[in-house]
């Protein structure tokens, strides 16, 4: 497959160390899979091609709408492409992943996850942190199981969840992957996120989060809003390669390129 780079380096504190610590990831939205679809199944297969050529990557996160419509059927082809990636990944759930009266709600997702993804056996929820190198990476779910709709939703039971674990990892730096982007990368107002003002309250009470990555609008962009970094990225084949500088330091440097 042909790469198109579009450089998008993307500096969010002025200062860079000589002797830094750097840490590169992956982040994979909007695949859309589905298995009836010869040209999705094929952008999914070129994507973990592209992404296996990529030097130095830890993880892989795809931050929802990760198959097209619903069902286990797409969902588990979805899984046996990526089941190829070299490196672990972690998935995140948009608002066309789920659907309870599909016979696709977030337990049957999370179960089916944690069958055929190794990154994912431990984890039980939508909703979950994990960790590399001392950096704390927080998935957070805005996505609704019964009456789906293109405007996220972090309730408040997932908003007080991520309120607790601010507070608790409170001395480390942390990076939230979510699908719905709670600062608008762009005029969509049907896209917007319901009450995202309460999500704000919550990162106004921290200071230790310095980014937060979400896909959903089709569109990229990077936006620095009271000292967080908040990034859309485009739908797959596109896909956005980051190096979190200086990630030891209460100042890391995100860089990023987006490929295709």
């Amino acid at each position: 497959m042909k790469k198109i780079l579009m450089l998008a380096v993307v500096f969010t504190f002025c200062s860079l160390s000589v002797f830094a610590k750097d840490m590169r990831f992956i982040q994979v939205t909007d695949t859309l899979y589905n298995t009836a679809d010869e040209k999705s199944v094929e952008r999914l297969q070129n994507l973990v091609s592209e992404i296996n050529k990529e030097p130095a990557a830890e993880f892989v996160v795809f931050t929802g709408n990760n198959i097209s419509k619903p069902t286990v059927e797409n969902l588990e082809g979805f899984l046996k492409e990526t089941k190829y990636l070299n490196i672990p990944y972690y998935v995140v759930l948009g608002n066309k992943d789920v659907n309870k009266q599909r016979g696709l709600g977030k337990k049957d997702y999370v179960n089916l996850l944690r069958k055929n993804i190794k990154s994912h056996k431990k984890i039980e929820s939508p909703n979950y942190v994990f960790e590399k190198d001392n950096v704390i990476f927080i998935v957070a779910d805005g996505s609704k199981e019964v009456i789906p709709s293109s405007m996220g939703y972090y309730k408040a039971d997932v908003l007080k969840w991520l309120d607790e674990q601010l507070s608790f990892y409170k001395d480390k730096n942390v990076v939230i992957f979510q699908h719905f982007p709670i600062i608008p990368p762009a005029d969509r107002e049907s896209h917007y996120t319901f009450k995202a003002d309460e999500y704000l309250k919550v990162l106004a009470k921290h200071d230790n989060v310095k980014a937060v990555f979400a896909g959903h609008f089709g569109v990229n962009n990077e936006q620095t809003v009271n000292g967080i970094l908040h990034v859309a990225t485009k739908n797959a084949p596109y896909y956005r390669v980051i190096d979190m500088t200086d990630y030891d330091t209460k100042t890391p440097v995100f860089w990023s390129v987006i490929k295709e």
